[in-house]
């Protein structure tokens, strides 16, 4: 008979300050030997050159990534001028001699000032979008032709913070999607001397934000002094921005057989979102299609999220088992 899987010890989200260097691929495996088992996954990954905020789902809470989806994120940067690399960051190589240009903040902050708003951006050839079923940065490795579709994307803030020589620190608010990489080597056209993204931290996803961060080391220690679990945002303080309802036992059993269910308006506790420092506005992805639910039972515990099908009738869409 075979062996039924154990459910993970940990149910929750990790905010995780990514080091420079690192893949997010490393950074899961890094807190997957810290937890104890491998029932962790992402809400959308960061280049090795990036640092800053990577969103770790852990246990039944992997559950949720589809509703993570779209959500705005924000970044600081800084654009190198003076040469364009092929990867359209550092780590790249150069496309022509250092032009040593003399910036101009107003000429800068002009051609920020005319990509807010939605356009369509070209993928860096070295991308992980695929063509025909594989990663773009592959064929760009070996020379070969990249065609790739441009993407509509949105920006919804972009303003330079300061120049440093040829360095122009910037802080950008975007639509998930958006590469920053492109808005650099887009920019350094524009001032015929090339650039490139020689740093990016991501300050925001959604409602995650940098201030909750923790390093890996810090990571560590707590799985050390048996407290990894003390730095998990709970399961249950995920998804605020989605209203919630608290059901009776008899409405439980309808909801964990994945039934249809009524519920009254008085019954639904709005969701709420704080906009996390410096965003121009809660940094979610929008409403949903249809209005969801979190449905929590008398002891608060979240049991599902459930989507209206007509007025004050909800299908539950996720259900999550009873833990014993």
């Amino acid at each position: 008979m075979p062996r039924q899987p154990q459910p993970a010890p940990f149910d929750g989200a990790l905010v995780v300050n990514k080091p420079q260097g690192k893949t997010s691929h490393d950074v899961v495996d890094a807190v997957r030997h810290l937890a104890g088992f491998r029932q962790v996954g992402h809400l959308g990954t960061l280049d090795p050159l990036a640092t800053g905020v990577l969103v770790l789902l852990l246990g039944r809470a992997t559950r949720l990534v589809r509703f993570y989806s779209g959500r705005r994120k924000r970044y600081t940067a800084g654009f190198r001028f003076g040469f364009a690399t092929d990867t359209y960051d550092s780590d790249g190589e150069a496309q022509g001699p250092d032009a040593a240009p003399a910036l101009d903040a107003a000429t800068l902050e002009r051609f920020a000032a005319e990509r807010v708003g939605r356009f369509e951006q070209m993928p860096p050839a070295f991308s992980a979008k695929k063509i025909r079923g594989r990663p773009a940065y592959e064929l760009a490795r070996k020379k070969q032709v990249v065609e790739l579709k441009a993407v509509e994307i949105e920006i919804f803030e972009y303003k330079l913070t300061g120049i440093e020589g040829n360095l122009a620190r910037l802080v950008i608010e975007c639509s998930s999607g958006t590469y920053i990489r492109s808005l650099a080597h887009e920019m350094g056209k524009k001032l015929g001397c090339g650039a490139h993204l020689a740093e990016i931290t991501r300050t925001a996803v959604g409602e995650f934000s940098i201030e909750q961060a923790m390093d890996l080391e810090e990571l560590a220690e707590a799985a050390r002094g048996g407290k990894f679990a003390e730095r998990l945002i709970p399961l249950e303080h995920l998804l605020p921005n989605f209203p919630r309802i608290n059901v009776l036992p008899v409405v439980e059993r309808r909801v964990r057989h994945g039934t249809n269910f009524n519920v009254s308006i008085a019954q639904i506790q709005p969701g709420k979102v704080e906009a996390v420092p410096g965003a121009t506005v809660e940094l979610d992805g929008g409403q949903p299609t249809a209005p969801r639910l979190r449905v929590f039972d008398q002891q608060n515990k979240l049991i599902a999220i459930a989507e209206a099908v007509v007025p004050r009738t909800y299908r539950p869409i996720v259900v999550f088992e009873a833990l014993p």
